[in-house]
């Protein structure tokens, strides 16, 4: 057995579950990146079908014939993407799995994270899809109290009133903003859940909502810490992209932005396991905190009788 990181004994403060965060990151990036490094290479699949299929459009014109007619994507466009979908689900899941079995200080296979992967892949494309439409739901009453406020406001002519409009679209992207993260943070552990468990996907997202209850504002900070460094890696990814792309591409418009685009993708390969391992930390921590409660009720149940 290696150096086991997971589960914690304990629940963690927020500092505890980033240290926990980043040391499982470290520990098992290099092991990860044969599946986010063949994952970033296959998603650029979709990029090349475009790039064959121009119809003979000049590449010099290629951009503007693109942006001025679009085109529709064909059956098999379509075939491959619903195929690259599911593979880039598998792949995922085999990250998740892959540090979970690292962390806890057993042996990873390659065979059973990536034939589990894919045996989850419909599931956790269904969880995405349920969060995804749970999110639209709560959007509902955020446009009918922003279109009440505007409507009450008079801020209909758009010459008239600029600084409301102007509040609205903030408090609008605001309240969207709180809405995304009261969804997605409810949510977060239904996809650990779904493939460290024998739970299906709805099961799933029940018990996280159930072990997420009274810690939002926790969670929130825990996550808003991982995005701001999730963007900075980003960020700096894009800058070392460019400067590849207008050192390769030489002027040449569909070449600096190929090369921005791979350079960006490969260089995000090396960053995507840290979300994994966020929430995995995440999990173990909330997973902790919720047997000590259960743990608790128990001891005090036989008091009470």
């Amino acid at each position: 057995m290696g150096n086991i990181l997971y589960p914690p004994t304990r629940p963690q403060s927020v500092g505890e579950v980033l240290d926990t965060a980043f040391r499982i990151y470290g520990t098992t990036l290099l092991k990860c990146l044969p599946y986010t490094f063949t994952s970033v290479i296959l998603g650029q699949t979709l990029s090349i079908y475009d790039v064959m299929h121009r119809h003979g459009t000049p590449a010099a014109g290629a951009l503007q014939a693109a942006a001025t007619f679009p085109r529709v994507p064909s059956p098999t466009w379509w075939i491959l993407f619903l195929v690259l979908v599911v593979v880039d689900a598998m792949f995922a899941n085999a990250v998740f799995l892959r540090q979970y079995t690292l962390a806890t200080g057993h042996p990873a296979s390659m065979r059973a994270e990536l034939s589990q992967g894919l045996r989850r892949a419909p599931g956790v494309l269904l969880v995405g899809l349920l969060i995804g439409l749970a999110f639209g739901v709560t959007l509902v009453p955020v446009v009918i109290l922003i279109g009440a406020l505007g409507v009450s406001l008079g801020v209909s002519p758009i010459g008239q009133a600029g600084a409301s409009q102007a509040w609205l679209v903030i408090g609008f992207v605001l309240a969207m903003l709180l809405a995304a993260s009261w969804v997605l943070i409810r949510w977060v552990c239904s996809v650990p859940i779904y493939l460290l468990s024998e739970r299906g996907p709805v099961a799933s997202m029940s018990h996280s909502w159930e072990i997420t209850r009274g810690n939002f504002w926790r969670l929130s900070v825990i996550y808003t810490v991982g995005v701001v460094l999730l963007l900075v890696f980003y960020f700096l990814a894009s800058i070392v992209g460019g400067m590849a792309a207008l050192w390769l591409g030489r002027g040449d418009v569909l070449v600096v932005m190929a090369v921005t685009t791979a350079v960006i993708a490969l260089l995000a390969a090396l960053f995507t396991p840290f979300y994994h391992a966020l929430v995995l930390a995440v999990f173990g921590d909330l997973s902790a905190r919720r047997e000590g409660a259960d743990l608790a009720q128990r001891i005090s149940a036989p008091a009470t009788q």
